[in-house]
């Protein structure tokens, strides 16, 4: 019996009724190790299969680990902890991989990658093999996106078959469940710095007669969302600056009077609506800083030198003397006011000339008090607690 410390290479199939195809898996990856004579391994996944096919897999040499909870991340999940090789390449047991050519992820992994990727796209995609919307649409939007939102430098952001450092992955502590557990595993780790590279595989029609587990738009949704999660500045700071940079602008200049561009005249109507804006911007960056401080402190995203020494100077004191000024300001605009009204004793007033003084006097007290709130929850979320990192605790 070979020592578990001697295996190099785990070759993993999550499995869910694939007695169909999984023996043509199987045995094309223990050929593949034959052949090389690279010390391995193969394991099947099995999420709970009423087909038979973990007999398949146990009387062909291939070890069963059983996954209890349902789901592709889950077996995935199990498999890996159970793996013994030193590099695990995982693949889906529908013969669409080809499991004999798995040579230039083994080199990659023994140069010291920890995470390397096939690339169905530069590898080559048998007609039939992939939808078509998944081949010109949802595979292409979503590894544009990750590589926009991550820089991983990888062409396939969802390739099944891929390979990686086994000890490096299960340091990461991946944790979804589901499908998009193929993207938190590029994500992670791209986020943790990790060497990634991608080598050309191919993709044929897979060998199952019936419908395959993926759900297009469901699982598709599934993958957008926790990239847009595990990237909050694309989520909540591009687009709340941009807003809250625009309708602050727009107010401040209306302030002073109207402003005619060409035949278009801007003037508290468009106040009203960029103050809308500016609130809306505001709230998405308060969004973004209580994410990121929650995020970082239950280890859901790494936190860089650039923000342990922004987070070392805030403090909810700091925050609340912050919102208590812009509130303050808002108060202080609206007495001004007031005054102005009592000038007149009380009487009818320009409707134009008094929106344009409420709109500043409103948006800084709203903007005031939203900003004392967040500092509150932020002061509890930064509440020192036993079993946080030390350099998770912020002084609050």
């Amino acid at each position: 019996m070979t020592d578990t410390r001697d295996i190099e290479l785990t070759i993993l199939m999550p499995c869910l009724n694939e007695a169909e195809t999984l023996e043509t898996c199987v045995r094309k990856a223990k050929g593949f190790l034959d052949r090389t004579g690279i010390s391995g391994e193969v394991v099947v996944a099995d999420n709970g299969s009423t087909d038979g096919s973990q007999a398949i897999a146990t009387g062909l040499g291939a070890r069963v680990v059983p996954a209890s909870r349902r789901g592709y991340g889950a077996a995935l999940l199990a498999g890996i902890d159970q793996a013994h090789g030193t590099y695990t390449i995982m693949g889906d047991a529908d013969d669409s991989y080809d499991f004999t050519r798995l040579e230039p992820f083994v080199e990659r992994l023994r140069t010291g990658s920890d995470l390397v990727m096939g690339n169905r796209f530069a590898g080559g995609i048998e007609p039939g093999a992939m939808p078509p919307l998944h081949k010109y649409l949802g595979n292409p939007v979503l590894s544009f996106i990750g590589q926009l939102f991550f820089r991983p430098g990888i062409g396939d952001f969802h390739c099944g078959l891929r390979g990686f450092n086994t000890e490096r992955i299960r340091a990461l502590s991946l944790k979804t469940t589901g499908m998009e557990f193929a993207s938190e595993m590029v994500v992670r780790s791209s986020l943790a710095r990790y060497r990634i590279d991608e080598v050309p595989t191919t993709l044929k029609k897979d060998g199952r007669s019936r419908p395959p587990h993926l759900r297009s738009w469901h699982d598709g949704w599934r993958h957008l969302r926790f990239l847009l999660l595990f990237a909050p500045r694309w989520l909540f700071v591009y687009p709340g600056l941009f807003a809250f940079l625009l309708g602050a602008l727009t107010v401040g200049i209306l302030s002073f009077g109207g402003v005619r561009i060409g035949q278009i005249g801007f003037d508290v109507t468009t106040m009203v609506y960029a103050s809308a804006l500016c609130i809306l911007g505001f709230q998405a960056l308060l969004f973004f800083w209580l994410t990121k401080l929650y995020a970082t402190q239950e280890g859901f995203l790494p936190t860089s030198e650039r923000y342990r020494r922004i987070m070392s100077r805030w403090t909810t004191e700091r925050g609340l003397l912050a919102g208590t000024a812009l509130f303050l300001l808002g108060v202080v605009l609206g007495v001004v006011q007031v005054s102005q009204w009592a000038a007149l004793g009380f009487g009818q007033q320009d409707a134009v000339d008094v929106i344009r003084v409420a709109i500043p006097s409103s948006l800084g007290i709203i903007l005031g008090f939203q900003t004392i709130m967040m500092s509150f929850f932020s002061g509890v979320l930064t509440v020192p607690r036993q079993d946080m990192e030390p350099e998770a605790v912020i002084e609050s």
